[in-house]
Formats: C-alpha cells, sequence, structure tokens
C-alpha cells in the first residue's frame, strides 16, 4: 500500500474484511518508523483510524459482580477493526510527545477508553486499550505538560467511575493466562504512574481498586509460603475462607503491584488502614498470637521458649513473620520531638515541628518543601486536635505485613525491594507500626536503601536491545525514586537519619545531584524524516505534529534533581554536622541552581547568579541541555535550601556567598502556589535577626509580598507567611515594626487570631451537598454527580470488600474482626477528611503564628531592652484598643463549645467542649509575660485582668511542659520591683494573684517531674512571698 493510498483506502474501506486489511497495512507500515508515523498524521489518518477504533456498543456499569477471568475465544470482525485500530493508536502514541496534540484533537483517549471494560470487551481488545494508554502516559511524561493530553488529563479520564469499575475488575481476574496476568501488570502500572492527586487517591481506594491489589499482594505472600501459621484455621473461624488468595502468577510482578498500592495509599493513614483492614489481608495476617490458635501444648512451649534472652518483653508484639528476620535488640532510640531545636527563635512548641511547610497537594504526592505534607491529614499530625482521635481510635497490635515487607526488601533487589521499602515506609509514617520498630527499620532498611543509590547497573546484553533497554529503566527507576522513599522514611527520626548518614548518604547524595546537571546534548539523538523536511504544504486544517518534548535522559536527570533534594531536605534539618557534610561535597551551588526554573550551569559566582535573576536565562524553546526544572523541582530545592539554613554558620557563609536570596525571593511570586508556600518557608530563616540576608532581602521588597501572602485564602501560605512575619519583627526597629503591622493591617490580624473558620467549613461542606440534592430533586439524578456525593457523604468501612453498604450499620452476624475493622476505618476517616477538624487544625496553627507575631512585635529590638518594649506595648494598645486586646486573649483561653444546633446540623449530635490548645495558651502566656516585663503600670494592667488570669489557673495542671514555664515567668515578671516606690504596687500584686490561687499552684509545681518547671517554680514562689 503506498503513503498516497493510506487516506483513500481508509475512506473505500466499508466493510470490516476491507477495514481489517487496511488497519493491519497501515500498522505494518508505521511500527517502528517514526517518519513514517509523522507522514500518516500529516496526512489526516488518525481521525478515521479512531473513529473504527472506537466501541459504539456502549459499555454496562450495572456495579454487579461478574467472572473476572473471561475464556479465549475467536474476535468477530468489528472487533478485530477495533484491535488493529488500537494497535495503530498505540504505535503512534508510542512515538513520542510530538503526536499528542494529533492524538488529542481526534479524540483518541475517549476511543481507547471504550474499549477498556472487560465485562464488555474481549481480553484481547483489554489488552491492547491498556498498552495504548501505557504508550500515551510514557509520552506524556516527557512533554513537559506541554499540551492538553497531559498526564493529568490522562488520570482524570481514567479514574472516573466507570473506569475505575474496569480497573478493579482487570486487576481483580484470577486467571493465569498470559493475556491476563500482563492486563493486570499494565493496569496496576498504570495506576502507579499517573495517580498524583489525593481525590483520585480516594477514588482508587474506595472503588475496590486497593482491595483488588491488596488480594494480589497476598498472593505473592502466598506463594513465598510466609503466611502466618494456622491463618487458614482463622480464616475460617472468622469467615474469611472466602477471602484467602490462591498465589500470585510469577508473571504479574511485584514491584508494580506494591508500586501501585504505595502511591494510593501514600499521605493518608485512613488509606493505609484501608490496605491492612482488606480482607484478603486480614486472612493471611491475622492479628492474634500464634499461642492463641495452636493446638498442641508441646508446639506452644516450644513457640515460647524461642523468646528468652531478653525477647520476653516483646513477646506481645512479635509475630512469626518476625522470627524471618534478623534479631535486632529493643532500644528506645531518640527522636526529634524529644530534643528541642535551637533555631529558629522564642523556642519550641508542638505545632511548630509539623509546620507544613511547602506542602504539595497537587501533581506528585511525594511532596512539601522536600517531603509528604502528613499535616494535610488531621489523623496524623501529633501537634495538634490529638484529643479528638486519641480515644476514638484505639491503639491495635501491628500488622503482620509490616514485618513481612521487611522480609521481602531483604529478599528481593530492584524495584521490588525500593516499592517493598516505599509501602513499609508508608505505615511507618502513619503510625502503623509498633514503637520499637524503627530500631529494626534502621539497622535493617536504611543501609540497604542507602546502598541503592549506588544504582550499579548489571552488565549489559550486546546482543539483546531491548533487555538492555529494560536493564536500563530498571536503573533509571531506581535512581529516580531511592531517595525520595529514604526522604520519606528518615524524615523527623534523628536515629534515622544518623543510620542514612552512618552509611555514608550524603556522599551519594551530592554525586547524584552532580551527575543530575551534567549536560545532555540533545542533538546527538538523530532527527527523524518529517514531512516539513521535503516542504510538503498541508491543509490548514490537518492535524499538526507537536514539539518532540525533552530527551529520556534529561526527563530522568530532572526526576533525580527532586528527589535527590528531597533526601537531603530530609537528611539536615536537626544535625550541624550531617548539614556541613553536605556543603563540603559541594553541593550548594547545584541546589541553588535547582530554584531556577531555567537553569544553567551551576556556579557559585554570586555575579553570575545575579544576572541570571535580573536578566532572567534563555527562552526554553532553545535547548541548553540542562531541561526545566518543575515545579516539583523547586520545592524539593526550596526545601533543601530550608533546612540547611536551620544552621546559623551555614546561613552567613556558604548560602550568602552562593546568593540565595534572589531565587528565593523571585519563587516567593511564582505563580504556582505550591512554589509560594515552599518559597515562604525558606524565607523564615532568611529573615531571622542571625541572617545575613535580612537587610538583602527586606529591600527587595519581601515585606508587601509576606503580608499579601498572609492574607491569601490558602491556609499554609498564610501560616508560612505569619511565621516568616514573626521572625520578620524580632529584634528590628520600633519604626520598622510599626511598618510591618500597616502593611498587614491591624483588622486583618485580629481576624486571622479570632476567626474560626471550621464552623465555616461544615456549613460549606453540607450546603455542597445540599445544593447538589436540590440541583437533582427532580429525580433524575446524574450519575456523576451522584458519585460525587456517594463518596463524601458515606464511610467507605469494609463495605466494597465484603460486598455490604458501607453506610450500613455492622451486623451482629459478621464477624468481630470485620466489626472492629470497620469501626476503626469509620474513627480514621472522619479524623482525616472531616472538615470541621482540618479547619481547626489550620485555625490553631495560624493563630498560634498570630499570637507570636504580637509578642514578637511587642519585644525589645536588640539591645534596646524596656524603652522599646513599653512603646510597642503601648503602640499595640492605641492600633488595637486596650480592652479589646486583653478579651482577645481571654477569648483564646475559653473552651469551645461545638454546638450542633447550627444551620444544617442534627440534632442527634451532642454538644462538644474543645478545650484550648496548649500552642495557644503557651502564645498568649508569653504575651502576657512581656506585658509584665515592661514598666509597672503595664504590670498593673496585667494584673487587673482578674478574668483573664482566673482563666490561666487551671492551665498549672497542663500536661505540656512550655504551658507551665510561661505561667512561671509569668508570676516572676509580675511580682518584680523595678524600686522602692514599686514595693507597694508590687505587695499588692502579689497578694492579688494568692487570691486567685496562683500560690498553691506554684507550691504544687514545686514538685513538677520536670526540673526546668521545679527551677522556674521555686524563683516564681520565692519572688511571690517576697512581696507579701
Amino acid at each position: 500500500m503506498t503513503r498516497q493510498s493510506w487516506i483513500l483506502n481508509a475512506r473505500n474501506a466499508r466493510t470490516a474484511s476491507d477495514q481489517i486489511s487496511f488497519l493491519r497495512a497501515l500498522k505494518n507500515e508505521i511500527v517502528g518508523h517514526p517518519g513514517k508515523k509523522e507522514l500518516a498524521v500529516f496526512q489526516g489518518i488518525l481521525e478515521p483510524v479512531i473513529r473504527l477504533t472506537t466501541n459504539k456498543t456502549g459499555t454496562r456499569y450495572d456495579g454487579k459482580a461478574h467472572d473476572h477471568s473471561f475464556a479465549s475465544r475467536p474476535l468477530g470482525e468489528e472487533e478485530t477493526v477495533r484491535l488493529q485500530g488500537l494497535q495503530v493508536i498505540a504505535s503512534i502514541a508510542l512515538g513520542g510527545p510530538s503526536f499528542l496534540p494529533s492524538l488529542h484533537a481526534a479524540s483518541a483517549l475517549p476511543a481507547i477508553l471504550s474499549n477498556l471494560c472487560p465485562t464488555n470487551n474481549p481480553s484481547q481488545l483489554v489488552l491492547a486499550s491498556l498498552r495504548a494508554l501505557s504508550n500515551l502516559t510514557d509520552s506524556s511524561a516527557l512533554s513537559s505538560n506541554l499540551y492538553p493530553l497531559n498526564t493529568a488529563a490522562i488520570a482524570e479520564a481514567l479514574f472516573s467511575r466507570q473506569h475505575l469499575s474496569s480497573l478493579s475488575r482487570i486487576i481483580s481476574q484470577s486467571s493465569s493466562t498470559s493475556n491476563h496476568q500482563c492486563q493486570i501488570s499494565i493496569a496496576a502500572s498504570l495506576v502507579a504512574r499517573i495517580c498524583r492527586e489525593e481525590r483520585h487517591q480516594q477514588s482508587l481506594a474506595n472503588s475496590g481498586v486497593l482491595d483488588a491489589l491488596a488480594t494480589k499482594l497476598a498472593g505473592f505472600v502466598v506463594a513465598a509460603g510466609v503466611v502466618i501459621p494456622g491463618a487458614d484455621i482463622l480464616a475460617r473461624r472468622d469467615g474469611l475462607d472466602e477471602y484467602f488468595p490462591k498465589a500470585t502468577s510469577s508473571n504479574v510482578g511485584l514491584s508494580v503491584v506494591l508500586e501501585a498500592i504505595s502511591v494510593i495509599i501514600a499521605n493518608s493513614k485512613f488509606r493505609a488502614s484501608q490496605l491492612l483492614y482488606s480482607p484478603a489481608i486480614l486472612a493471611i495476617f491475622p492479628s492474634q498470637q500464634p499461642t492463641d490458635f495452636i493446638n498442641s501444648q508441646i508446639a506452644r512451649e516450644a513457640w515460647k521458649a524461642f523468646n528468652v534472652a531478653g525477647l520476653s518483653a516483646r513477646q506481645n508484639q512479635l509475630n512469626a513473620v518476625d522470627y524471618l528476620l534478623p534479631f535486632v535488640p529493643y532500644q528506645q532510640p531518640k527522636t526529634a520531638s524529644s530534643q528541642a531545636s535551637a533555631f529558629p527563635p522564642l523556642g519550641t512548641s508542638g505545632s511548630r515541628d509539623n509546620l507544613p511547610a511547602a506542602g504539595r497537594s497537587g501533581s506528585n504526592r511525594y511532596n512539601g518543601a522536600s517531603l509528604p505534607s502528613w499535616s494535610d491529614s488531621p489523623g496524623l499530625e501529633p501537634g495538634l486536635a490529638n484529643h479528638e482521635t486519641s480515644s476514638s481510635i484505639p491503639d491495635e497490635p501491628e500488622s503482620p505485613l509490616v514485618a513481612y515487607l521487611i522480609f521481602a526488601l531483604r529478599n528481593h533487589n530492584g524495584m521490588e525491594r525500593l516499592m517493598a521499602a516505599s509501602v513499609l515506609t508508608v505505615l511507618y509514617r502513619a503510625g502503623l507500626t509498633n514503637k520499637d520498630r524503627e530500631m529494626a527499620i534502621g539497622l535493617l532498611v536504611v543501609p540497604l536503601l542507602v546502598q541503592m543509590l549506588d544504582g550499579s547497573m548489571p552488565p549489559l546484553h550486546s546482543n539483546d536491545a531491548l533487555a538492555n533497554q529494560e536493564l536500563q529503566a530498571m536503573e533509571w527507576a531506581v535512581k529516580e525514586r531511592a531517595p525520595a522513599v529514604l526522604a520519606m522514611l528518615i524524615t523527623d527520626s534523628e536515629y534515622l537519619q544518623k543510620s542514612a548518614f552512618d552509611a555514608g548518604v550524603a556522599g551519594k547524595l551530592a554525586s547524584m545531584l552532580k551527575i543530575a546537571y551534567d549536560p545532555v546534548v540533545e542533538t546527538a539523538s538523530p532527527h527523524s524524516w518529517s514531512p516539513k523536511d521535503q516542504g510538503m504544504e498541508a491543509d490548514p486544517q490537518s492535524p499538526k505534529i507537536g514539539q518532540h518534548g525533552q530527551p529520556p535522559l534529561l526527563a530522568h536527570k530532572i526526576k533525580v534533581r527532586e528527589s535527590t533534594l528531597k533526601a537531603i531536605a530530609a537528611l539536615a534539618p536537626f544535625k550541624d554536622e550531617y548539614r556541613k557534610a553536605i556543603v563540603e561535597q559541594g553541593t550548594i551551588p547545584y541546589i541553588v541552581e535547582s530554584l531556577n526554573p531555567n537553569p544553567g550551569k551551576p556556579s557559585p559566582k554570586i555575579v553570575d547568579k545575579s544576572e541570571k535573576a535580573t536578566s532572567g536565562t534563555s527562552s526554553p524553546d532553545v535547548p541548553q541541555g540542562y531541561g526545566i526544572n518543575t515545579v516539583n523541582v523547586l520545592i524539593a530545592a526550596a526545601g533543601a535550601i530550608r533546612a540547611l539554613s536551620r544552621s546559623v554558620g551555614i546561613l552567613r557563609t556558604t548560602l550568602i556567598d552562593n546568593g540565595v536570596a534572589e531565587p528565593v525571593f523571585c519563587l516567593l511570586q511564582h505563580p504556582d502556589i505550591e512554589v509560594q508556600i515552599a518559597s515562604t518557608a525558606t524565607v523564615c530563616n532568611l529573615v531571622t535577626d542571625v541572617s545575613p540576608m535580612r537587610e538583602q532581602i527586606s529591600e527587595m521588597g519581601v515585606l508587601k509580598i509576606l503580608c499579601e501572602h498572609a492574607r491569601a485564602t490558602n491556609a499554609k501560605l498564610r501560616l508560612n507567611a505569619l511565621w516568616a512575619l514573626k521572625h520578620f519583627v524580632n529584634s528590628v526597629s520600633n519604626e520598622m515594626k510599626r511598618q510591618c503591622l500597616d502593611e498587614l493591617g491591624q483588622g486583618w490580624l485580629v481576624q486571622l487570631i479570632c476567626d474560626d473558620t471550621e464552623d465555616e467549613a461544615l456549613l460549606s461542606s453540607r450546603a455542597k451537598v445540599e445544593g447538589r440534592s436540590n440541583t437533582n430533586s427532580n429525580g433524575e439524578m446524574d450519575e456523576d454527580i451522584e458519585m460525587d456525593q456517594f463518596e463524601e457523604q458515606i464511610t467507605p468501612g469494609l463495605g466494597a470488600s465484603f460486598n455490604r453498604p458501607t453506610n450500613s450499620p455492622p451486623s451482629s452476624s459478621r464477624s468481630k474482626c470485620f466489626q472492629q475493622a470497620e469501626v476503626r476505618l469509620a474513627a480514621l476517616r472522619e479524623a482525616e477528611m472531616d472538615p470541621k477538624i482540618k479547619a481547626r487544625k489550620d485555625d490553631i496553627a495560624v493563630q498560634e503564628q498570630g499570637l507570636d507575631f504580637i509578642r514578637n512585635l511587642i519585644g525589645g529590638a536588640g539591645q534596646g531592652g524596656t524603652p522599646e518594649t513599653t512603646e510597642m506595648i503601648d503602640f499595640l494598645f492605641d492600633a488595637l484598643g486596650q480592652d479589646r486586646v486583653f478579651e482577645i486573649l481571654a477569648s483564646k483561653l475559653r473552651p469551645k463549645v461545638n454546638n450542633p444546633f447550627i444551620r444544617g446540623g442534627s440534632s442527634s449530635q451532642e454538644t462538644t467542649i474543645v478545650p484550648p490548645q496548649s500552642e495557644i495558651i503557651t502564645a498568649v502566656g508569653y504575651i502576657l509575660v512581656h506585658m509584665a516585663a515592661s514598666i509597672p503600670r503595664h504590670r498593673q494592667l496585667v494584673i487587673a485582668q482578674t478574668e483573664l488570669l482566673k482563666l490561666l489557673v487551671p492551665q498549672f495542671n497542663h500536661t505540656n511542659i512550655e504551658v507551665r514555664l510561661a505561667l512561671c515567668w509569668l508570676v516572676t515578671n509580675l511580682t518584680w520591683m523595678d524600686d522602692a516606690a514599686d514595693a507597694q504596687a508590687c505587695a499588692n500584686r502579689a497578694s492579688a494573684l494568692k487570691n486567685l490561687g496562683f500560690l498553691n499552684k506554684l507550691e504544687m509545681l514545686e514538685h513538677d517531674a520536670e526540673l526546668n518547671v521545679r527551677e522556674r517554680a521555686k524563683s516564681a514562689l520565692w519572688q511571690m512571698k517576697q512581696g507579701y
């Protein structure tokens, strides 16, 4: 068939046999020939091909169970036409990003998806559809989101309701044929590659895809023979025997199943728990101890006898799989939370370590300034609102799946090891492992992950190009993902960070980052023939060939930059030793260059960076070999700079020498809000009183930008902006402080501190649901709206897995195992997804920073001392009103009553009282401490606030040490006597405090468990007694 006859034959092919012949000939002509693909697309062949490929019979989505093992049968002619068309589309999609515009214009994606459902399409068509989707995904990954048909668009289409059902059925297939096993592998791989948004993660978890993947994982456990002894007996007893899986075929890769699971459950304790409570996982990994179901007395005694020599203390925490692992002596490791950081100023607070510094909730789930933003999930952040979840979600024994993942990663290599570590990391970060599991992870897991950073590639097969390509792809995948997995694992754990550092991670990360900036010579790739080269004239309406996208090697290097920067940020927050090691490796110029969207050759010269920041780099259309740093690279680089800038020495030398201030300042106005969040978090450390860059970045206009961010609608951006402003006003002149308050706005500051948005969030959520109900009140409910409403209102415990409506109450006839799992999942879902809880957490974090802003605002400037403090306190009273200031402080100390009888509320709910959070109490306490440290007139104002002081008395019993310390300091300052003229007033203040009950409370604190509190209490008590 000649080239000129393609379109003509497409029009003349009216019978199915002619269409098959035409499509088969076209396929054979273009496969492996990029130039012929371009010519075919250039001549408009895609439109008739896609028209023939589309399944016009429709798809049935009745939600009923179907047989997932379809018998192979000969294809009909119409089905063969579609198969050939799918193969043509897959071949063109494999040609690269340049074909994406034409494929999008011809509606290739809907045509592919119309053949995806395994219920209505033969397995050959389903497999061809999956391969075409996979090729589209590969090409879109190289396009830098230049075209509408990008990764996000593919995810949006594939993760719709009807296609999620198809995915679930595909992965659930039990047939052992190569066709079906290949479908499962590609489907799982697609989930892993394109699922990047939380709403898609939730849809995959609630639609049965996560359960299907969990069943495949359980099948691998069965195939490896690592099922808990006696699990089959417990499964029959608990009604789980029907869920006990068969061994998964070796044709399905363990790595793709683990990777898909890891992507779905990332950053969510609820979804991670859904994995652990999946029926297949519960069946093979019961939570009961083996001695509970071992009948033989001899076997029981033998099992117990194994736990001698110090193991008996851990007997209740071990399971059968643990005995397959090397013995790890139990020792309570030191954690980051147990030690206070000396930087930044203002001491420590419970929420400071949990700042969602630069969380990215969009395209990449390995996100945040450098790592996943667990604080997005209210049930996961240890600093806030734990009183709401601790009582409702009891601790449960660790699932044996955790030990199996350690066992798997120690007995596999490559991607299997890495993905096992990835799932383990998610479970560990979600708090679903034993408290002493950290020691085993540090000894058994972290060194292996660091070892994977070497990326030693197996020897290539000189005569097997396909095998060489697969080996290279595996090496690239490991290098791209291993640092990110390691970063998530060691975050906030000094013990795991030490394990990684001792394994030599600093040098390996530095080497990887430097190699990632080796320029890629794009002209080295051969240029294929194009119709444009022949000067062929095209119809203006004919499909256009797009840009060729970035080379695969360059795309790989950009991904390595991102993950390596994440690992650096995760390693550096706490120890100066680690930060210095990173700096000594010469990585700073490369990190700073990663702050630029259009990077060039990394250089430590400030002049070069200044010229680049002011004049801008050349257009991204001009290839330079360094590519375009994605949004995720910018966020990761900002996180690395933030971690390194916690060292005053590095801040004053290396960072300022490499010109960090200008690129960070430019990112403050980046169009992507997540980049703004990340850069604002970094600025927090650049505007402190110890930073030499404070004046430089202030002259650039950072104050105005930070105040604009503080008025943003995004809660994280507001929080980070207030945090930076709090540092900015510390130890500056009073004139600068007044300018800052004027720029921020007095009314806005009060609104940030006083407004509670949780009720508004709840009303907004209810109004959204009510609006949908009213819109569809005519009874013609749109399926998409109905599904969204369904997913938002129900509590998807184990209903999808156990074929029971998820919103129905647990049945007494169901096993206790099921009921316990459903109750726990319901509590986790409420804690994680309740908009009221999310809003309350945001409120507390923002209000704490707003109060700390006031604290630093009225503090002394440098060595100025009391006069400057006095002036700023009077300025604050004049600006906000004296009575209003004290009323605001008192309102923060009163318990909040959650009234269920608000508009749209349910009368069945109970009124709940939420006590003031420790962070807020501490912030209020230190504002009063600053006021009492001023002149006697201000001390008299404070002691006159009887109602405010009464609210403080019960807080002497608070469990938080910072609250008790703040109250001791307050008493000390209130009973201070400046001179003899202040003696009588001091005695009156001491007497007033005694009458309020402060004396008894201080005497109680003399016996406090904390030494610092005891000493402060003794000092305050002595001074108070001297007064009266």
